[in-house]
């Protein structure tokens, strides 16, 4: 069998030619599609997501809370100076509780003062010469009255009444005794023209320290 001829036709050759210095174009193409291959598949992937819409290109995740266990060394100076703020807020306050307390007490005493302060003075001068403990101690009775009411001072209600049937005057003295017995102040209180069966009632107090333990005793009573 012979060889069938080879023809080239006028497409053929169009073709099959390659006009001189087209080659490099064509490699310089090769960079350019990749270059758009990429940027397509890198619009595929921001475009991939939920069918809510939320863009997962831009989800962060939050970061969890430390283990202040695990701290070391000395706090913050702005955590210290809020703690010193603290501590000097309540040492204020304290103070501020203490100096009312301490107003208080005076407010209480000078009341005190200026309701038995004549009385006071006339028990005095009654008992001056009175031997013994008097002949009203039967009449006289005490009691101590709460902290609270008197700011912090030691104060003691006398109870006097007039268990006679006439008209009477008495006269009271209420010593202060520490825990050796020993007396470290004492006060005087009275009742005038005390009807028969009426009774009064006035505060002693004491101008000690609240830090001392003391007692009070009544130590005379006379009637007159």
């Amino acid at each position: 069998m012979g060889a069938t001829p080879f023809t080239t036709t006028a497409e053929d050759t169009a073709m099959t030619r390659i006009p001189i210095g087209s080659a490099p174009r064509s490699r310089s193409l090769v960079p350019a599609v990749v270059a758009l291959a990429c940027v397509v598949a890198v619009g595929s992937l921001a475009g991939c997501g939920g069918d809510s819409g939320t863009d997962t290109g831009s989800t962060t995740s939050r970061p969890s809370a430390p283990d202040t266990g695990s701290f070391t060394g000395t706090p913050p100076s702005a955590l210290a100076s809020s703690a010193a703020s603290a501590v000097a807020s309540a040492q204020a306050s304290a103070s501020a509780a203490a100096s009312s307390a301490a107003a208080r007490a005076s407010e209480f005493e000078a009341s005190v003062d200026a309701e038995t302060a004549r009385a006071s003075a006339a028990a005095k001068k009654q008992l001056a010469n009175v031997q013994g403990r008097g002949n009203a101690v039967s009449e006289v009775g005490m009691s101590g009255v709460p902290k609270a009411q008197t700011g912090g001072v030691l104060a003691v209600l006398v109870r006097i009444t007039n268990k006679t049937d006439a008209k009477a005057s008495y006269a009271v003295q209420v010593d202060f005794e520490d825990a050796d017995g020993k007396v470290v102040e004492t006060k005087y209180v009275g009742a005038e023209d005390l009807a028969p069966g009426a009774r009064k009632e006035p505060i002693v107090f004491s101008r000690q320290s609240a830090e001392m333990k003391l007692t009070a005793r009544l130590a005379k009573a006379q009637r007159y």
